[in-house]
């Protein structure tokens, strides 16, 4: 029996495993034995390679990692190109050792350290990095921005801006800008000056009466909008706007819609380059009240004066524009009442009409808003004192649908305006003769079914415009029987309706004057008067007239 045990050990030693070899080994031994034996075999037995370390020269300072896409900065630093993105956008200037600060104000890609970076990543078996998204190196940029912050003392000096936080609600100051619009409206061609200037325009504007804007906006503002008492309001709501979070875009939005309703002031110290920029992609968002406040919001700000021409060359029209194609309603109404706001500023006119802003405000006049049907309405009509977008109106086939509802007396008084502009360039005046404008605007005259004055006067100022379209305007205005029409506005309009009217019936009756002069040359010649000058141009045929001249 010993025997066959000794045995069935060698054939187990013999085909066994080197780890069972090893265990084998080990349960036979000394304790101390198997613990030496353990020392020398760990000490023999290679160590995983650690990653390599990477150079200095290839670590971005900002982010800490290896850079996958270096650039060359002002200041001839290197970073990668998100964190240079980031800080410019957050407007921060990271602080590095032993080097002046960084300059953001230019960048080049460094395409040799890209190259080295590469290859060392391919000598060292390391996957070659990837290029940083904006919005990871926004997280790391303002994790920098906070750490600064927290080194700060505390004792900081409020400054001026961040009085914003808790401004004092004033219900008087939130007046629109079309209070202040003076009375007269010069147009920007010499035609509309000559033939009939634009009619006194002082209805007021929905900017800030939408749905959304009740009372409870203009509450004590929310006092977590600066969370941050180091930034001032201006520096922090772009830094919120551009947040990954939808709750902090739509508190900053907030927040913003809030300070520029009711505090003048703040509208043009918000309305900054780095606010619009941060403002535009919100415009569109997928989120409704996202989209809703940031429309607002930019309402606001346009009703500074001096922040239209920075509203529309930062580039947000093209958003705005696709907010009235397909935004939501209480979008559009806001978009609309934008529009109406930047189209007050000449400079402005042309570029709106440029951008495509005509063909869905002229779509707009049917929406079941009335507030985005009036602030369309007059975003047309501002609009149409260029004479760019008179032309742009009139081949889009703005005409007849402008007749059409001044028919069916749908915003009598805005379309007048819209149409008398139309009636002042020749694509229009042509148009408005073809689809019947003349009959239509006796129509609207006979009825003597007026709103106010200024309406009156702006149904004869278009068909002032009209009249100089010569022979053609005569004869469809005599057939439609204005003159009947036009002595009863003499008789009593308002005083700018009477003096259009007395011109234009001086002009028909010159007319019918000239029709009564008129010479049948045939009957004259088989009468035997012969002479060319028999017939004088301020009376009849008499012996005085005939010529002595023989031929």
């Amino acid at each position: 029996m010993k025997l066959m045990v000794h045995k069935s050990k060698e054939n187990e030693w013999a085909f066994a495993t080197p780890e069972r070899a090893a265990e084998m080994s080990s349960a036979s031994m000394s304790p101390r034995r198997r613990w030496k034996l353990f020392q020398r075999s760990s000490s023999a037995i290679p160590s995983k390679t650690s990653k390599p370390q990477a150079p200095k020269e290839f670590v971005c300072p900002i982010s800490g990692s290896l850079m996958a896409d270096p650039v060359i900065v002002s200041s001839g630093h290197t970073f990668e190109r998100a964190c240079v993105q980031a800080c410019k956008s957050l407007s921060f200037t990271p602080v590095l050792p032993d080097s002046p600060p960084p300059d953001f104000s230019s960048v080049i890609s460094n395409l040799a350290l890209r190259s080295a970076i590469l290859s060392w990543c391919h000598k060292s078996s390391v996957d070659p990095p990837k290029p940083l998204d904006f919005a990871s190196a926004e997280k790391i940029v303002r994790a920098s921005i906070g750490s600064r912050n927290e080194t700060k003392p505390q004792n900081v000096v409020v400054s001026d801006n961040q009085l914003l936080i808790n401004p004092t609600v004033n219900f008087t100051q939130a007046a629109t800008e079309q209070t202040r619009l003076p009375t007269h409206f010069p147009s920007s061609s010499d035609e509309s000056v000559s033939a009939a200037p634009p009619l006194p325009f002082s209805t007021p504007p929905r900017c800030y009466s939408s749905p959304s804007s009740s009372s409870s906006e203009l509450e004590t503002l929310n006092p977590n909008c600066n969370s941050n008492p180091s930034l001032s309001v201006e520096d922090e709501i772009p830094i919120k706007l551009r947040s990954c979070h939808v709750f902090e875009i739509e508190e900053a939005l907030a927040s913003l819609r809030n300070i520029t309703r009711t505090r003048e002031d703040a509208r043009a110290r918000l309305c900054t380059p780095r606010l619009l920029s941060a403002l535009r992609p919100l415009i569109t968002s997928r989120y409704t009240a996202v989209q809703v406040d940031s429309v607002a919001a930019l309402v606001n700000l346009s009703l500074e004066k001096s922040n239209k021409i920075k509203i529309v060359r930062s580039g947000v029209l093209p958003p705005l524009i696709d907010v009235l194609k397909a935004g939501t309603p209480e979008a559009q109404e806001h978009a609309s009442s934008a529009l109406f706001s930047l189209a007050l500023d000449d400079d402005c006119k042309t570029a709106i009409g440029v951008l495509g802003a005509l063909p869905p405000l002229l779509h707009l006049l049917r929406s079941e808003s009335e507030r985005t049907r009036h602030d369309s309405a007059l975003a047309l009509y501002h609009l149409s004192l260029v004479q760019s977008n008179r032309s742009k109106l009139v081949k889009l086939g703005s005409v007849p649908v402008l007749l059409r509802m001044l028919k069916s007396g749908h915003m009598t008084g805005r379309v007048l305006l819209t149409l008398c502009n139309l009636s002042l360039c020749a694509d229009g005046r042509a148009a408005l003769l073809d689809s019947g404008g003349v009959e239509c605007l006796v129509g609207v005259l006979r009825g003597n079914e007026f709103d106010s004055k200024a309406t009156q006067e702006s149904c004869v100022a278009t068909m002032y415009g009209l009249s100089y379209g010569g022979l053609r305007f005569k004869g469809l205005a005599k057939k439609a029987g204005v003159v009947e029409v036009l002595r009863e506005v003499e008789k009593k309009g308002s005083e700018r309706a009477r003096e259009k009217a007395r011109r234009m019936l001086e002009m028909m009756r010159g007319k019918e004057k000239e029709e009564e002069d008129e010479v049948d040359w045939a009957e004259l010649l088989n009468s035997g008067f012969g002479s060319r000058t028999r017939c004088q141009p301020g009376g009849g045929l008499d012996e005085s007239s005939v010529n002595s001249l023989d031929f």
